[in-house]
């Protein structure tokens, strides 16, 4: 499995914009489509809400690939 770390700035970032951040997909629109397509989990629940406010702490799962919010 593929761990990956995200340094959040501010208090959020929208579940398809940290896709795009972190290298998963090349745009917005992008992760917009991966989080649609049911594949991506948070805190380990099927997330479908594209603009999902991703926080310090949660973790985002797509496939084999592990992302963790931490604070920056």
């Amino acid at each position: 499995m593929q761990q990956l770390e995200f340094l959040l700035l501010g208090e959020y970032v929208e579940l398809n914009q940290l896709l795009k951040l972190v290298g998963i997909c090349d745009s917005g629109g992008a992760g917009k489509m991966l989080v649609a397509s049911g594949d991506v989990s948070v805190d380990g629940h099927v997330e479908l809400r594209k603009t999902c406010k991703i926080r310090v702490g949660q973790l985002v799962t797509l496939g084999n690939v592990r992302i963790t919010v931490l604070p920056g």
